[in-house]
């Protein structure tokens, strides 16, 4: 990564753009002073994000756009661009070339581009952590500045080797968490402060929400019974309406009919009453001529009274109008014809009284004797035609009320027969009301069953979705678990094989070596790397190995003479080689009895495993090791030997041959030995945590698909469930009105059956007046016969 070139552009002094290009090697801008050779770092110091104005040596922000001469006026903004080659990727990015660009205008404004897309400043200061390339970098030490780093604070020198040594991008991202962390904790305080003081509310409100819970439930009963009683109400407001449309057009038909009736009858009615007046006025133009006779006069008079009589009966009942008009006609046709009789009698009476004259005087004296008893006859037959006349009049009524009661019988009759087949209608509405009933309730009984079977699957569906839920949390907290685990064992694993890859722990001469490993075939590696064994053994093996740990096999005498070289020619500091053609191991133990003794697990070369061509190295660095258990065990060893063995005990104390012993608190940091050793259990490890992290994974990805398909078979239960509901309210609604109908038909045909009793009693009674008016009327027939005979 090196710089190619810098674009600047209305910046200080860079009136007209100009390009500096950069190749590889040193490149220097030289210049006499105030040619601006110090505004070329500036423009790279602000490029990169300064906003400290005194490091720009400048009064403003402003003062960096290019103020303008005496010949060239001002610019508008400044421009400064820097192009890095990242063809190594040493910066974070997928680009082969690195732009940044940063541009000022005098209103103020200002903009961070990376390879012509906008950006924030933040993402230009990150890009260029651990890079020593930033305003604060020690890759641009401006004037001044080197005195100051030598005369500073140590807090200043230590931001140099802080950016030097790559850890300020984590120093910053330690100082945002930690902002972060503090302001989250202040956060914390009040809401718990928030928490303490709604806490103190929770109570009341805890009743008030039990008490909103409550209503808003009885509200949606509310709601779902006035839905149900609207429905029901408008049901029964609907059927009545039918069947009051129904009553209507019947009675507004019938209002017709009877309008029309009316009509003809009012007609028929005047028609009469006209008869009746001339029938009135030629009565008294008989009645007048009929003077003279008085018999004629009398019968005149008594047929007169009977036709008011009739007359009388025609206006009380209009039914019977026609017949007695009919009746009318042909009474006054008898009349005109006993009219015209009469007058030829007057005629004949006149000629007979002029002869009758003649005879008076004679008979006057006659006249005399029997005028005496004329009277007293005509007493009698006065006294007889008053009786007939009241007889006639009796008769007369009789007959009108006769009349009437066939009239009342007849409609009560008809009203009969219309409340028997309305009986009839009621009986087959009843019937399928019923019917209707029982379906119904059949129907109810269906759902009611489907509901409580699909609510029982529902809940298994819940439960069974519930024990899901369950499962997937325990196992999505151990998959938690273990991908924590995972991370903190691949963490430490890679963290391992850094270390062993950079040999961290050994001497800078060692890992000097180990770098030239690829260059030198002949450099195999370090003792702790040929050789393995127990964990319970590594701690006495490697305190047997000591400082021979480091020491780095070679296949021969060459390629460790080279590598001395290499040490001596660039000053790295001195290393023990083993070569594998002059090392030799131990071919015979001395004192191999020991081995017999109490406490003596092997010797250290047997306690270690490594491949048969560095047994002699083996042999070599731990042939002459005792490992025992225990010190005491040691220490026996030891003197019965004379202090003549090494020996080494499992906890790290060893004793050397004259009698030395080395122990204490053993704390082993770097742990050489046994880094292979963990790194192969933590591959392991790792291994087997992502194979468990995977598994839980799958299984529980196959639970999300069970519990999906759970839930869309929960969702539709609910929404046939649902649907059972609203049926089931439909239906109770039309069993209710069904049942409502078959009360109301019951009641109406209570009702018609109590008026059709009130409707035979009424023909009983209408059946005895007849029969009563009959018999009195043949009375009168009797009567009148009577004193027909007695005034003839």
């Amino acid at each position: 990564m090196y710089l190619k070139s810098i674009e600047v552009h209305g910046f200080k002094s860079f009136a007209n753009k100009i390009v500096f290009k950069f190749h590889n090697g040193i490149t220097g801008i030289v210049g006499p002073n105030g040619s601006g050779k110090s505004n070329v770092a500036d423009a790279v110091r602000w490029v990169l994000g300064e906003q400290k104005i005194k490091q720009l040596r400048s009064s403003s922000m402003q003062d960096v756009i290019f103020s303008g001469t005496e010949l060239r006026k001002p610019m508008s903004y400044a421009s400064v661009a820097i192009t890095i080659d990242n063809s190594d990727h040493q910066l974070a990015v997928d680009y082969e070339e690195v732009t940044v660009t940063r541009r000022l205008y005098r209103s103020g404004e200002s903009e961070y581009l990376l390879n012509g897309a906008q950006c924030r400043l933040r993402d230009i200061h990150e890009m260029f952590y651990d890079t020593g390339i930033g305003k604060e970098g020690y890759s641009i030490i401006g004037q001044g500045q080197i005195d100051k780093i030598l005369s500073g604070k140590p807090e200043d020198r230590r931001e140099l080797f802080d950016e030097a040594a790559g850890i300020v991008k984590f120093k910053r991202r330690k100082d945002a968490a930690q902002k972060k962390l503090e302001n989250e904790r202040q956060n914390l305080v009040r809401t718990n402060d928030i928490l303490s003081e709604l806490e103190k509310r929770l109570s009341p409100l805890e009743k008030q929400a039990e008490t909103a819970k409550l209503y808003l439930k009885k509200r949606e009963e509310l709601k779902t019974f006035d839905v149900n009683m609207f429905l029901m109400e408008l049901e029964r407001i609907k059927a009545s309406s039918n069947e009051v449309e129904q009553r209507l057009s019947i009675a507004q038909d019938q209002l017709q009919e009877a309008s029309e009736a009316y009509g003809l009858t009012k007609q028929e009615y005047e028609a009469v009453e006209q008869k009746v007046a001339d029938a009135d006025r030629t009565l008294e133009e008989t009645r007048a001529k009929l003077n003279d006779t008085t018999v004629g006069k009398e019968q005149m008079e008594g047929r007169l009274n009977l036709l008011k009589e009739q007359i009388r009966s025609a206006r009380m009942n209009d039914e019977h109008i026609m017949s007695r008009l009919a009746a009318i006609d042909e009474t006054k046709e008898q009349r005109e014809s006993e009219k015209t009789n009469l007058l030829k009698d007057q005629e004949d009476n006149r000629r007979v009284l002029a002869a009758a004259v003649k005879k008076q005087e004679e008979q006057e004296e006659r006249l005399q004797k029997l005028q005496k008893e004329i009277e007293e006859e005509e007493q009698q037959i006065e006294a007889h035609k008053a009786s007939i006349i009241e007889l006639l009049n009796k008769k007369a009524s009789l007959k009108a009320n006769r009349q009437k009661f066939d009239t009342m019988m007849e409609q009560v009759q008809i009203h009969s027969g219309e409340l028997n087949q309305r009986l009839v209608t009621l009986q087959t509405s009843e019937k399928a009301y019923r019917e209707t009933v029982l379906e119904l309730e059949e129907e109810l009984t269906e759902i009611e069953g489907k509901i409580d079977r699909y609510t029982g699957e529902g809940t298994d569906l819940e439960g069974r979705l519930n024990e899901i839920r369950q499962w997937m949390q325990k196992n999505n907290d151990l998959l938690q678990e273990r991908q924590a685990a995972y991370v903190k064992q691949r963490s430490r694993l890679e963290s391992l094989t850094n270390l062993t890859e950079r040999y961290e722990g050994y001497g800078n001469s060692i890992r000097k070596v180990m770098e030239q490993k690829e260059a030198h075939k002949g450099v195999i590696g370090v003792v702790a790397d040929i050789i393995q064994t127990e964990k319970k053994y590594e701690t006495a093996i490697e305190t047997a190995l000591g400082g021979s740990i480091q020491n780095i096999v070679t296949e021969d005498e060459d390629t460790a003479k080279t590598m001395i070289r290499y040490l001596k020619e660039h000053k790295f500091g001195r290393a023990t080689f083993l070569p594998l053609t002059s090392i030799v191991g131990q071919k015979r133990r001395k004192n191999e009895e020991a081995l017999q003794e109490k406490g003596v697990i092997a010797v250290a070369s047997d306690l270690v495993s490594t491949s048969p061509r560095y047994k002699a190295v083996k042999e070599y660095l731990l042939g002459g090791f005792y490992v025992t258990d225990t010190m005491d065990n040691a220490l026996q060893l030891a003197r019965k030997y004379k202090y003549t063995l090494r020996i080494v005990t499992l906890d790290g104390e060893l004793l050397s041959p004259g009698g030395s012993m080395t122990g204490g608190a053993f704390k082993n940091t770097s742990n050489l030995l046994g880094r292979r050793r963990e790194i192969e259990e933590l591959t392991k490890t790792v291994e087997k945590l992502q194979k468990e992290a995977n598994h839980i994974q799958k299984e529980i990805e196959e639970k999300k698909k069970e519990r999906d398909r759970v839930r869309l078979l929960l969702e539709k239960q609910r929404e046939t469930i649902q649907k059972q509901y609203l049926r089931q309210n439909t239906v109770r609604m039309k069993l209710g009105q069904a049942h409502s109908d078959v009360k109301s038909v019951e009641e109406q045909f209570e009702e018609i059956s109590r008026e059709k009793q009130s409707v035979e009693l009424q023909i009983e009674a209408i059946k005895s007046q007849k029969e009563k008016i009959v018999s009195d009327m043949e009375k009168s027939s009797a009567t009148r016969k009577d004193l027909t005979e007695a005034i003839e």
